[in-house]
């Protein structure tokens, strides 16, 4: 079941291969997440001291959060990977062009997991191309729609 979605990754990189990742969160960011209160459009994955790190991500804490906690809505949130996904993807980052994404968040039997995406950036006319495919196959839909009328 999905949290919330990254559309501008879509819309800005070419992604090429997909991953799920275990998040190291805290106990008011789950209830956040739970009342759906994350924002995941400006956010990546980074490799820092080893490990990857979800950047960016900002996750607005309830009006009911404990007292004793200062929750930091955009600090960064550690991913659970296992080493060798580690160092596959640590490889593929270092070439030029390519950068991790954070793609959607979603439920796996009762956790909160994160799917990253290897993704290339797309060039401005790459991005013009790709919405004119999109009108074109909205025109084509709206045309078989009228003609099953």
């Amino acid at each position: 079941m999905s949290i919330t979605t990254n559309k501008k990754a879509f819309h800005d990189y070419f992604i090429e291969e997909r991953l799920e990742a275990g998040l190291v969160l805290e106990g008011w960011e789950v209830k956040a997440i739970r009342a759906g209160r994350v924002q995941l459009k400006e956010s990546y994955v980074r490799p820092l001291r080893g490990a990857f790190y979800l950047i960016g991500c900002h996750i607005t804490p309830l009006n009911t959060a404990s007292t004793h906690v200062t929750p930091d809505v955009i600090r960064n949130r550690k991913l659970l990977l296992h080493a060798r996904e580690i160092a596959k993807l640590i490889g593929k980052v270092e070439r030029s062009g390519y950068t991790l994404v954070a793609l959607d968040l979603h439920y796996s039997k009762g956790r909160v997991k994160l799917e990253i995406g290897l993704g290339k950036g797309k060039k401005m006319h790459d991005k013009r191309d790709t919405a004119r495919e999109k009108d074109a196959q909205r025109e084509m839909q709206r045309a078989m729609k009228q003609q099953k009328r």
